[in-house]
Protein backbone atom coordinates (compact mmCIF):
# COMPACT_ATOMS: atom_id res chain seq x y z
CA UNK A 1 0.00 0.00 0.00
CA UNK A 2 2.84 2.37 1.21
CA UNK A 3 4.68 1.87 -2.52
CA UNK A 4 1.35 2.29 -4.47
CA UNK A 5 0.56 5.79 -3.04
CA UNK A 6 4.31 7.00 -2.94
CA UNK A 7 4.56 6.49 -7.18
CA UNK A 8 0.48 7.93 -7.05
CA UNK A 9 1.23 10.83 -5.06
CA UNK A 10 4.58 11.62 -7.60
CA UNK A 11 2.73 10.89 -10.52
CA UNK A 12 -0.09 12.86 -9.72
CA UNK A 13 2.98 16.02 -9.56
CA UNK A 14 3.89 15.27 -13.11
CA UNK A 15 7.27 14.01 -11.32
CA UNK A 16 10.04 11.36 -12.35
CA UNK A 17 11.81 8.88 -10.34
CA UNK A 18 14.72 11.69 -11.23
CA UNK A 19 13.15 14.47 -10.15
CA UNK A 20 12.37 13.17 -6.90
CA UNK A 21 15.72 12.34 -5.98
CA UNK A 22 16.65 16.16 -6.81
CA UNK A 23 13.67 17.35 -4.90
CA UNK A 24 15.16 14.95 -1.57
CA UNK A 25 18.73 16.07 -2.37
CA UNK A 26 20.00 13.43 -3.34
CA UNK A 27 18.91 11.56 0.13
CA UNK A 28 18.28 8.62 -1.74
CA UNK A 29 18.93 7.51 -5.42
CA UNK A 30 16.07 7.09 -7.94
CA UNK A 31 16.85 3.61 -8.16
CA UNK A 32 15.85 3.24 -3.94
CA UNK A 33 12.81 4.85 -4.66
CA UNK A 34 12.17 2.85 -7.31
CA UNK A 35 11.90 -0.20 -4.98
CA UNK A 36 9.96 1.80 -2.32
CA UNK A 37 7.27 2.20 -5.26
CA UNK A 38 7.60 -1.51 -5.57
CA UNK A 39 7.67 -2.53 -2.12
CA UNK A 40 10.57 -3.89 -2.34
CA UNK A 41 12.29 -1.75 0.06
CA UNK A 42 10.57 0.25 2.72
CA UNK A 43 11.97 4.05 3.40
CA UNK A 44 13.04 5.17 6.46
CA UNK A 45 11.40 7.39 8.48
CA UNK A 46 13.52 10.55 7.50
CA UNK A 47 13.43 9.26 3.90
CA UNK A 48 9.45 9.17 4.45
CA UNK A 49 9.27 12.49 5.53
CA UNK A 50 11.42 13.88 3.09
CA UNK A 51 9.71 12.79 0.15
CA UNK A 52 6.42 13.99 2.06
CA UNK A 53 8.03 17.48 2.23
CA UNK A 54 8.75 17.50 -1.66
CA UNK A 55 5.21 16.60 -2.28
CA UNK A 56 3.75 19.25 0.08
CA UNK A 57 1.70 16.67 1.99
CA UNK A 58 1.78 15.36 5.66
CA UNK A 59 3.56 11.95 5.69
CA UNK A 60 1.02 10.43 7.64
CA UNK A 61 -1.22 10.51 3.68
CA UNK A 62 1.74 8.42 2.36
CA UNK A 63 1.56 5.55 5.41
CA UNK A 64 -1.79 5.87 6.34
CA UNK A 65 -4.76 3.62 5.32
CA UNK A 66 -6.53 5.48 2.85
CA UNK A 67 -10.19 6.34 3.88
CA UNK A 68 -11.97 5.30 0.54
CA UNK A 69 -11.39 3.81 -2.89
CA UNK A 70 -11.54 6.07 -6.18
CA UNK A 71 -12.70 4.67 -8.99
CA UNK A 72 -12.55 6.42 -12.44
CA UNK A 73 -15.95 6.18 -14.02
CA UNK A 74 -15.10 7.71 -17.55
CA UNK A 75 -12.32 9.64 -18.65
CA UNK A 76 -12.39 11.80 -21.66
CA UNK A 77 -9.90 13.08 -24.07
CA UNK A 78 -8.44 13.11 -27.03
CA UNK A 79 -6.01 10.40 -29.01
CA UNK A 80 -3.48 13.24 -28.42
CA UNK A 81 -2.93 12.92 -24.85
CA UNK A 82 -0.21 10.96 -23.63
CA UNK A 83 -0.33 7.80 -21.09
CA UNK A 84 2.27 9.80 -18.51
CA UNK A 85 -0.21 12.81 -18.77
CA UNK A 86 -3.35 10.68 -18.42
CA UNK A 87 -1.72 8.91 -15.36
CA UNK A 88 -1.12 12.52 -14.17
CA UNK A 89 -4.69 13.64 -14.29
CA UNK A 90 -6.18 10.38 -12.91
CA UNK A 91 -3.52 10.47 -9.90
CA UNK A 92 -4.12 14.10 -9.07
CA UNK A 93 -8.15 13.59 -9.37
CA UNK A 94 -7.80 10.57 -6.91
CA UNK A 95 -5.96 12.73 -4.41
CA UNK A 96 -8.38 15.44 -4.59
CA UNK A 97 -11.15 13.13 -4.05
CA UNK A 98 -9.35 11.80 -0.82
CA UNK A 99 -8.84 15.47 0.59
CA UNK A 100 -12.86 15.62 0.36
CA UNK A 101 -13.31 12.71 1.92
CA UNK A 102 -10.90 13.22 4.82
CA UNK A 103 -12.63 16.64 5.27
CA UNK A 104 -16.05 15.44 5.47
CA UNK A 105 -14.79 12.74 8.31
CA UNK A 106 -13.14 15.65 9.76
CA UNK A 107 -16.07 17.59 10.39
CA UNK A 108 -18.46 14.75 10.68
CA UNK A 109 -20.31 15.84 7.95
CA UNK A 110 -23.00 13.75 6.68
CA UNK A 111 -22.57 12.48 3.24
CA UNK A 112 -25.35 14.67 1.32
CA UNK A 113 -25.02 12.99 -2.05
CA UNK A 114 -28.49 11.52 -2.91
CA UNK A 115 -28.55 11.43 -6.41
CA UNK A 116 -28.83 7.78 -8.13
CA UNK A 117 -25.27 7.19 -9.21
CA UNK A 118 -24.99 4.67 -11.76
CA UNK A 119 -28.77 4.06 -11.31
CA UNK A 120 -30.63 5.22 -14.24
CA UNK A 121 -30.95 2.55 -17.02
CA UNK A 122 -30.30 3.72 -20.46
CA UNK A 123 -31.40 1.63 -23.78
CA UNK A 124 -31.31 4.03 -26.06
CA UNK A 125 -30.92 7.46 -26.57
CA UNK A 126 -34.04 8.85 -25.79
CA UNK A 127 -33.80 7.06 -22.50
CA UNK A 128 -30.69 9.66 -21.62
CA UNK A 129 -32.96 12.64 -22.46
CA UNK A 130 -36.11 11.24 -20.40
CA UNK A 131 -33.47 10.45 -17.54
CA UNK A 132 -32.56 14.13 -18.35
CA UNK A 133 -35.88 15.43 -17.60
CA UNK A 134 -36.21 13.06 -14.65
CA UNK A 135 -33.66 14.22 -12.94
CA UNK A 136 -34.13 17.66 -13.47
CA UNK A 137 -37.83 17.20 -11.95
CA UNK A 138 -36.02 15.44 -8.83
CA UNK A 139 -33.87 18.51 -8.37
CA UNK A 140 -36.27 20.67 -8.63
CA UNK A 141 -35.88 22.49 -11.42
CA UNK A 142 -38.60 23.80 -13.84
CA UNK A 143 -37.85 23.42 -17.76
CA UNK A 144 -35.62 27.22 -17.81
CA UNK A 145 -32.19 27.56 -18.27
CA UNK A 146 -30.03 26.71 -15.47
CA UNK A 147 -28.27 30.06 -14.07
CA UNK A 148 -25.07 28.07 -11.91
CA UNK A 149 -24.81 24.43 -12.66
CA UNK A 150 -22.13 24.25 -10.26
CA UNK A 151 -24.05 25.78 -7.50
CA UNK A 152 -27.04 23.13 -8.38
CA UNK A 153 -24.53 19.93 -8.35
CA UNK A 154 -22.75 20.94 -5.45
CA UNK A 155 -25.65 21.29 -3.67
CA UNK A 156 -26.65 17.76 -4.34
CA UNK A 157 -23.00 16.83 -2.96
CA UNK A 158 -21.20 16.46 -6.07
CA UNK A 159 -17.33 17.63 -5.90
CA UNK A 160 -16.40 19.77 -8.90
CA UNK A 161 -12.58 19.83 -9.57
CA UNK A 162 -10.80 21.62 -11.93
CA UNK A 163 -7.68 20.46 -13.40
CA UNK A 164 -4.63 22.17 -15.06
CA UNK A 165 -3.85 20.48 -18.45
CA UNK A 166 -3.97 20.53 -21.98
CA UNK A 167 -6.84 20.68 -24.65
CA UNK A 168 -6.83 17.32 -25.18
CA UNK A 169 -8.29 16.40 -21.77
CA UNK A 170 -11.79 17.43 -21.34
CA UNK A 171 -13.07 15.44 -18.28
CA UNK A 172 -13.16 12.84 -15.65
CA UNK A 173 -16.36 11.41 -13.49
CA UNK A 174 -14.92 9.81 -10.27
CA UNK A 175 -17.04 8.28 -7.17
CA UNK A 176 -14.98 7.28 -3.63
CA UNK A 177 -16.31 3.79 -2.29
CA UNK A 178 -15.57 3.30 1.24
CA UNK A 179 -15.09 -0.29 2.64
CA UNK A 180 -18.45 -1.24 2.60
CA UNK A 181 -18.31 -0.61 -1.51
CA UNK A 182 -20.83 2.47 -0.37
CA UNK A 183 -20.46 5.09 -2.74
CA UNK A 184 -19.64 8.23 -0.32
CA UNK A 185 -18.54 10.58 -2.45
CA UNK A 186 -18.82 12.10 -6.33
CA UNK A 187 -16.91 14.46 -8.10
CA UNK A 188 -16.49 15.75 -11.85
CA UNK A 189 -12.67 16.95 -13.19
CA UNK A 190 -12.88 18.96 -16.12
CA UNK A 191 -9.93 21.19 -17.49
CA UNK A 192 -9.55 24.46 -15.95
CA UNK A 193 -9.50 28.03 -17.83
CA UNK A 194 -11.90 26.90 -20.86
CA UNK A 195 -14.71 29.22 -22.08
CA UNK A 196 -18.05 29.01 -19.59
CA UNK A 197 -20.32 27.45 -22.52
CA UNK A 198 -17.39 24.06 -23.13
CA UNK A 199 -17.38 23.96 -19.27
CA UNK A 200 -20.49 24.11 -18.33
CA UNK A 201 -21.72 21.58 -21.29
CA UNK A 202 -18.27 19.29 -20.36
CA UNK A 203 -19.99 19.09 -16.39
CA UNK A 204 -23.23 18.07 -17.68
CA UNK A 205 -21.93 15.43 -20.10
CA UNK A 206 -19.62 14.72 -17.22
CA UNK A 207 -22.84 14.11 -14.92
CA UNK A 208 -24.54 11.66 -17.51
CA UNK A 209 -21.36 9.44 -16.99
CA UNK A 210 -22.32 9.36 -13.17
CA UNK A 211 -25.85 9.40 -13.07
CA UNK A 212 -26.36 6.89 -16.30
CA UNK A 213 -26.17 2.79 -16.34
CA UNK A 214 -25.97 2.60 -20.12
CA UNK A 215 -26.67 -0.73 -22.01
CA UNK A 216 -23.87 -1.69 -23.85
CA UNK A 217 -25.08 -1.88 -27.20
CA UNK A 218 -25.28 2.05 -26.78
CA UNK A 219 -22.31 4.52 -27.35
CA UNK A 220 -21.87 5.86 -23.94
CA UNK A 221 -20.16 9.04 -25.70
CA UNK A 222 -23.65 9.84 -27.18
CA UNK A 223 -25.48 8.98 -24.50
CA UNK A 224 -23.97 11.36 -22.07
CA UNK A 225 -24.25 14.04 -24.40
CA UNK A 226 -27.60 13.79 -25.37
CA UNK A 227 -28.10 13.44 -21.50
CA UNK A 228 -25.92 16.83 -21.01
CA UNK A 229 -27.66 18.61 -23.70
CA UNK A 230 -31.31 17.56 -22.63
CA UNK A 231 -30.20 18.95 -18.54
CA UNK A 232 -28.88 22.15 -19.73
CA UNK A 233 -31.60 23.05 -22.63
CA UNK A 234 -34.85 20.80 -22.33
CA UNK A 235 -36.75 20.52 -25.38
CA UNK A 236 -40.13 22.06 -24.15
CA UNK A 237 -38.14 25.28 -23.13
CA UNK A 238 -35.90 25.10 -26.83
CA UNK A 239 -39.18 24.76 -28.85
CA UNK A 240 -40.84 27.38 -27.18
CA UNK A 241 -37.85 29.90 -27.76
CA UNK A 242 -37.75 28.67 -31.46
CA UNK A 243 -40.65 26.99 -32.72
CA UNK A 244 -41.44 23.04 -33.68
CA UNK A 245 -39.82 23.26 -37.24
CA UNK A 246 -37.56 26.43 -38.36
CA UNK A 247 -35.90 26.46 -42.00
CA UNK A 248 -33.15 29.10 -41.18
CA UNK A 249 -31.58 30.86 -38.06
CA UNK A 250 -29.42 34.29 -38.30
CA UNK A 251 -26.67 35.24 -36.23
CA UNK A 252 -28.15 37.29 -33.83
CA UNK A 253 -30.47 34.50 -33.06
CA UNK A 254 -27.67 32.11 -31.94
CA UNK A 255 -25.77 34.80 -29.90
CA UNK A 256 -29.21 35.10 -27.92
CA UNK A 257 -29.53 31.50 -27.30
CA UNK A 258 -26.14 31.52 -26.41
CA UNK A 259 -26.49 33.75 -24.16
CA UNK A 260 -29.55 32.85 -22.90
CA UNK A 261 -28.70 28.78 -22.12
CA UNK A 262 -24.79 29.18 -21.74
CA UNK A 263 -24.30 26.72 -24.31
CA UNK A 264 -22.15 26.86 -27.40
CA UNK A 265 -23.71 27.85 -30.80
CA UNK A 266 -22.05 24.34 -32.05
CA UNK A 267 -24.58 22.48 -29.31
CA UNK A 268 -26.95 24.13 -29.61
CA UNK A 269 -27.54 23.27 -33.48
CA UNK A 270 -27.14 19.49 -32.36
CA UNK A 271 -29.72 20.01 -30.46
CA UNK A 272 -31.98 21.13 -32.89
CA UNK A 273 -30.61 17.97 -35.28
CA UNK A 274 -31.53 15.98 -32.24
CA UNK A 275 -34.87 17.58 -32.01
CA UNK A 276 -35.60 17.55 -35.61
CA UNK A 277 -36.16 21.31 -34.99
CA UNK A 278 -34.37 21.61 -38.18
CA UNK A 279 -32.96 19.13 -41.47
CA UNK A 280 -30.01 17.24 -41.31
CA UNK A 281 -28.93 19.03 -44.62
CA UNK A 282 -29.73 22.34 -43.26
CA UNK A 283 -27.51 20.90 -40.09
CA UNK A 284 -24.96 20.07 -42.07
CA UNK A 285 -24.49 23.45 -44.42
CA UNK A 286 -24.17 25.17 -40.48
CA UNK A 287 -21.41 22.96 -39.61
CA UNK A 288 -19.78 23.93 -42.81
CA UNK A 289 -20.23 27.48 -42.09
CA UNK A 290 -18.92 27.24 -38.61
CA UNK A 291 -15.75 25.84 -39.87
CA UNK A 292 -15.59 28.53 -42.79
CA UNK A 293 -15.91 31.23 -40.01
CA UNK A 294 -13.38 30.03 -37.29
CA UNK A 295 -15.83 29.60 -34.71
CA UNK A 296 -14.84 25.56 -34.15
CA UNK A 297 -12.55 27.13 -31.81
CA UNK A 298 -13.36 30.65 -31.00
CA UNK A 299 -16.97 31.21 -30.87
CA UNK A 300 -18.30 35.12 -30.80
CA UNK A 301 -20.02 35.86 -27.38
CA UNK A 302 -18.10 34.67 -24.41
CA UNK A 303 -19.58 32.97 -21.86
CA UNK A 304 -18.30 33.53 -18.06
CA UNK A 305 -16.88 30.56 -16.31
CA UNK A 306 -18.59 29.08 -13.19
CA UNK A 307 -15.93 28.64 -9.98
CA UNK A 308 -16.74 25.88 -7.68
CA UNK A 309 -17.58 26.92 -3.73
CA UNK A 310 -18.12 23.89 -1.75
CA UNK A 311 -14.70 22.76 -0.89
CA UNK A 312 -13.57 26.19 0.20
CA UNK A 313 -16.55 26.79 1.78
CA UNK A 314 -16.16 23.39 3.82
CA UNK A 315 -12.79 24.40 4.13
CA UNK A 316 -13.54 27.85 6.11
CA UNK A 317 -16.47 26.43 8.31
CA UNK A 318 -13.45 23.75 9.24
CA UNK A 319 -11.35 26.16 9.98
CA UNK A 320 -13.61 28.43 12.04
CA UNK A 321 -15.02 25.69 14.43
CA UNK A 322 -11.48 24.55 14.94
CA UNK A 323 -11.58 20.85 13.87
CA UNK A 324 -8.63 21.82 11.35
CA UNK A 325 -5.44 24.22 11.17
CA UNK A 326 -4.25 26.86 8.78
CA UNK A 327 -1.51 24.41 7.51
CA UNK A 328 -4.18 21.95 6.90
CA UNK A 329 -6.09 24.48 5.05
CA UNK A 330 -3.24 25.06 2.81
CA UNK A 331 -2.60 21.76 1.94
CA UNK A 332 -6.11 20.93 1.16
CA UNK A 333 -5.81 23.95 -1.40
CA UNK A 334 -2.49 22.96 -2.88
CA UNK A 335 -0.54 26.70 -0.95
CA UNK A 336 2.09 24.34 0.27
CA UNK A 337 5.46 25.59 -1.40
CA UNK A 338 6.42 21.91 -3.49
CA UNK A 339 10.02 21.41 -3.31
CA UNK A 340 9.91 20.47 -6.78
CA UNK A 341 9.28 23.61 -9.48
CA UNK A 342 11.04 22.74 -12.16
CA UNK A 343 12.87 25.44 -11.72
CA UNK A 344 14.70 24.40 -8.40
CA UNK A 345 14.71 20.88 -9.97
CA UNK A 346 17.05 22.15 -12.61
CA UNK A 347 19.03 24.29 -10.17
CA UNK A 348 19.60 21.76 -7.55
CA UNK A 349 20.47 19.23 -10.42
CA UNK A 350 23.22 21.45 -11.33
CA UNK A 351 24.17 22.26 -8.19
CA UNK A 352 24.75 18.43 -7.82
CA UNK A 353 26.35 17.58 -10.75
CA UNK A 354 29.25 19.46 -9.82
CA UNK A 355 32.25 18.34 -7.45
CA UNK A 356 32.58 17.79 -4.08
CA UNK A 357 35.32 20.57 -3.23
CA UNK A 358 32.92 22.80 -5.63
CA UNK A 359 29.88 22.44 -3.85
CA UNK A 360 31.07 22.67 -0.54
CA UNK A 361 33.17 25.92 -1.35
CA UNK A 362 29.64 27.56 -3.02
CA UNK A 363 27.86 26.61 0.09
CA UNK A 364 30.94 28.07 2.53
CA UNK A 365 30.40 31.09 0.66
CA UNK A 366 27.11 31.07 0.81
CA UNK A 367 26.98 31.23 4.44
CA UNK A 368 30.06 33.63 4.73
CA UNK A 369 27.46 36.06 2.71
CA UNK A 370 24.57 35.83 5.25
CA UNK A 371 26.98 35.76 8.36
CA UNK A 372 28.28 39.17 7.13
CA UNK A 373 24.75 40.39 6.47
CA UNK A 374 23.66 39.30 10.29
CA UNK A 375 26.60 40.53 11.20
CA UNK A 376 26.09 44.66 9.46
CA UNK A 377 22.47 45.01 8.98
CA UNK A 378 21.03 46.47 12.67
CA UNK A 379 17.47 45.85 11.63
CA UNK A 380 17.23 41.87 11.54
CA UNK A 381 18.32 42.54 15.84
CA UNK A 382 15.97 44.98 16.47
CA UNK A 383 13.47 42.76 14.43
CA UNK A 384 14.47 39.52 16.95
CA UNK A 385 14.42 42.11 20.14
CA UNK A 386 18.20 42.55 20.30
CA UNK A 387 21.28 40.15 20.28
CA UNK A 388 21.53 36.76 22.10
CA UNK A 389 22.65 36.71 25.96
CA UNK A 390 23.70 33.27 26.91
CA UNK A 391 23.35 32.76 30.77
Amino acid sequence: MLGERLKRFRIARGMTLADLETAIDRLVSSSTLSKYEKGIRQPSAKTLNRIAAAYGIKSTQLWGEPMCDVESIAFRKKTKLGKREQERIKAFVAEEIEKRVWLQEEISKQNTLELPILGTTVSNLDDAEEAAYTLRETLGLDITPIKNLMGVLEEQGIYIIEVKASETFDGISAVARDTNDKVIAAAIAIRSEIPGDRQRLNIAHELGHLILDIDKNVDPEKAAFRFGAAFLVTAEQLRKDVGQKRKRFYNKQLFDLKKRYGMSIQAIFYRFKDLGIITEDYYKKWCIDISRWGWKKNEPINIPTEKPQRFQKQIRSAISEGFITEGDSKRLLNQIEQSSTDQSLSERRQFLALPKKERHRILSEQAKEMADFYENDPEWREWEGGPIVEY
